[in-house]
């Protein structure tokens, strides 16, 4: 799993980390309940959930 690096430390390429850009729109309060516990529980935070499932949505989707 991608891990979060703290703004304004370098990463392990000597490159300062990308500061990101937000992604807005609506879902359910009980999707987002949802997915932050699992999120939580997980031991990751909610954007490397959402890239990790893009991720495998995006492999599956490409067969």
């Amino acid at each position: 799993m991608a891990r979060n690096q703290p703004v304004g430390s370098d990463d392990e390429s000597g490159q300062e980390p990308e500061k990101g850009v937000s992604l807005n729109f609506k879902v359910s309060p009980e999707f987002k309940k949802q997915f932050k516990g699992f999120a939580v529980a997980e031991g990751i935070s909610m954007t490397d959930l959402l890239k990790d499932g893009f991720a495998l949505s995006k492999k599956e989707r490409q067969k």
